[in-house]
C-alpha cells in the first residue's frame, strides 16, 4: 500500500435505506469511514459537522430508512488501495443486467462487498461512481451481504431512490431469493414472522436474533426441489430486515447451507466437500414499478456457475436414486429377486 499526500474528499449525501434503519449515527459513520479514528467521527458529530436531514445530531440518534445523511469534507491519506483495481472494474460492467436513465441493477458477483468499510477500502458502489461522471451519483437502493450473489439495485438520482425507499416501505418491490436450506422440508410453502433485533458483539460483529422487542419482519419459502438432506427454496422477501432469510431459516430448523454464522457446521463440512465454498444465496429477482405509466419492470439474475454445479451433483444424486428404488422397489436386490 503506497501512501500519497493528504487528499481532501468533498462534503456528499446519504440516503439511509431501510436495511441500515435503527443504527446508531455514530457506528453507521464508523463503518462508513472504516479505517478513520473514532475520536475523529464523535468530533464530527459534537461539532455538527455531521448532519441528519439538515439537522445536528447527538451521537446516540438511531437512524430510520429515508434519512438524509450529509458527510463532511475530510482530508484523508491517499492510497493505492482506494482506487479499485481494474479487474473488479470490469467484472461489475460485465454484472450490469438492467440500465436506464434512473436505475442499474447488478448480478453481484459474491465475495464482493456493496461499500467500503469495516475492513473493506471499497466496494460495488465506490468502484461504480469511479466510473465516468454519469455514475458518480450512484446509490445502493438496499444491501446483499458479501456472499450472496445476485440482483441489487441502484439509484442514479435522489430523487428516483427516494421513490424506491417509499416503494419498499409500501412492500411493492418483490425480491425472491433462492436458498439450498439444511434439511427436508415437509410443507410446499410457509411463512415465518418472527421480529427480529440486530446487536453487535464486542468484537464489533454484527449479528441478528430473533425478539419480541425486535421490527416485524416476514418471509414466504416455496419448496422447489427436495433431496436428501437439503431442500431448494424460493424465499420472497415480505420486509427487508438484516440477514433476514439467514436468521428465519436458522429459527425454524432449516438454516441455509454455508453460513458459517446462523448455520450447522456439519452440514456446512458435507456440502464443502460437494464444491460448495460459501454461502448458497442468490437475489433471483426483483419486480417493481417505478414509472408513471404504470409499467411493471421485472429483472432476474441467472444463477452463477459455483452454485449451479451443486444443484447439478445433487440433481444426479437423486436421480440415481430414484433410479435405484424404481428398479428395486423394496430397497434390495434381493426383494427383487423373491418377486
Amino acid at each position: 500500500m503506497i501512501e500519497k499526500p493528504l487528499k481532501k474528499e468533498q462534503a456528499r449525501h446519504i440516503v439511509i435505506t431501510g436495511q441500515d434503519a435503527g443504527r446508531r449515527i455514530d457506528n453507521y459513520l464508523i463503518g462508513h469511514f472504516g479505517k478513520f479514528p473514532r475520536t475523529r467521527v464523535y468530533r464530527m458529530l459534537r461539532k455538527g459537522e455531521v448532519r441528519v436531514n439538515k439537522g445536528r445530531i447527538k451521537q446516540g440518534y438511531r437512524l430510520t430508512a429515508g434519512d438524509s445523511i450529509r458527510i463532511p469534507p475530510i482530508y484523508q491519506v491517499a492510497t493505492e488501495s482506494r482506487h479499485p483495481p481494474g479487474g473488479l472494474k470490469r467484472k461489475l460492467a460485465d454484472a450490469v443486467i438492467y440500465e436506464d436513465a434512473d436505475i442499474m441493477v447488478l448480478n453481484k458477483p459474491a465475495g464482493i462487498a456493496v461499500h467500503g468499510g469495516s475492513g473493506h477500502d471499497y466496494g460495488v458502489i465506490e468502484a461504480l461512481r469511479r466510473a465516468g461522471p454519469a455514475y458518480a451519483g450512484l446509490e445502493l437502493v438496499h444491501r446483499l451481504d458479501k456472499d450472496t450473489s445476485g440482483c441489487l439495485l441502484l439509484a442514479k438520482h435522489r430523487p428516483v431512490l427516494r421513490r424506491l425507499h417509499e416503494l419498499m416501505r409500501a412492500g411493492k418491490i418483490t425480491k425472491i431469493y433462492l436458498a439450498l436450506l439444511a434439511g427436508r422440508l415437509a410443507k410446499p410453502q410457509y411463512r415465518i414472522s418472527n421480529a427480529l433485533q440486530k446487536n453487535r458483539l464486542r468484537s464489533g460483529e454484527r449479528v441478528v436474533a430473533v425478539a419480541e422487542a425486535g421490527k416485524p419482519a416476514m418471509t414466504r419459502f416455496i419448496r422447489e426441489r427436495v433431496y436428501r438432506d437439503s431442500t431448494l427454496v424460493r424465499a420472497e422477501l415480505i420486509t427487508g430486515r438484516t440477514h433476514q432469510i439467514r436468521v428465519h431459516g436458522a429459527e425454524s430448523g432449516h438454516p441455509v447451507i454455508g453460513d458459517s454464522k446462523y448455520g450447522l457446521r456439519d452440514i456446512n463440512n458435507l456440502y464443502q466437500a460437494k464444491g460448495l465454498k460459501r454461502l448458497f444465496l442468490h437475489a433471483e429477482s426483483l419486480a417493481f414499478c417505478l414509472s408513471a405509466n404504470g409499467k411493471n419492470l421485472s429483472v432476474s439474475a441467472p444463477l452463477p456457475a459455483d452454485l449451479s454445479q451443486v444443484l447439478a451433483e445433487l440433481d444426479m444424486e437423486r436421480d440415481k436414486e430414484t433410479l435405484i428404488e424404481s428398479e428395486f422397489p423394496c430397497g434390495t436386490g434381493i426383494c427383487r429377486q423373491n418377486q
